[in-house]
């Protein structure tokens, strides 16, 4: 099983995350399956028929980044997808009276939400994006060993258990074990 199946399975929120730099990736490949091939598939240990699914894989995601206009910036209509099944529960959840603990996660993580779209300048009531972008951003400078302020640490802290629960529950809605009424 590859990476993104085993994520896509047990926590959907690391899934997109992993979509998102898999995006990147390939942009910074330049959108090239052998190139890809050559410095992330071949060196990865994995048997002949293993590796002919993975670079399969890539060259499929990149025909869909061609096809949606998507080969400079933005993501995939199926990783858009999964954003707007994880807004359509977080909605459920703010509606359920059984789940005050996500509603006080939410809450905590909310004035970080806000100041991040505020210092962004967004103006979409796109909470959940924020949240990802926020963490996306967040991860890319300490893979570049850039310095993190306490702040952000703070907010990541916050919107990391908010997101992480939000997660969770989207696995026990799909495993149809989640009570919302």
């Amino acid at each position: 099983m590859f990476v993104q199946e085993d994520l896509r399975n047990k926590n959907i929120a690391e899934y997109l995350l992993y979509m998102w730099q898999v995006e990147d990736v390939i942009r910074a490949a330049g959108l090239d399956s052998d190139r890809l091939y050559e410095t992330v598939i071949k060196g990865s240990g994995r048997s002949e028929s293993d590796m002919h699914k993975w670079k399969q894989w890539y060259d499929d995601l990149i025909a869909m980044m061609y096809a949606e206009g998507k080969t400079g910036s933005g993501h995939l209509q199926v990783n858009e997808n999964v954003l707007m099944l994880l807004e359509d529960l977080h909605a459920r959840l703010l509606d359920s009276h059984k789940q005050q603990e996500y509603k006080d996660l939410y809450y905590r993580a909310l004035p970080f939400i806000v100041e991040f779209r505020a210092r962004n300048h967004e103006q979409q009531n796109d909470e959940l994006r924020d949240c990802f972008n926020l963490l996306y951003g967040v991860w890319m400078l300490k893979l570049q060993n850039k310095p993190v302020s306490s702040a952000t640490t703070q907010a990541v802290t916050a919107i990391s258990a908010f997101i992480g629960k939000l997660a969770q529950l989207y696995k026990e809605d799909k495993a149809g074990q989640l009570d919302l009424d």
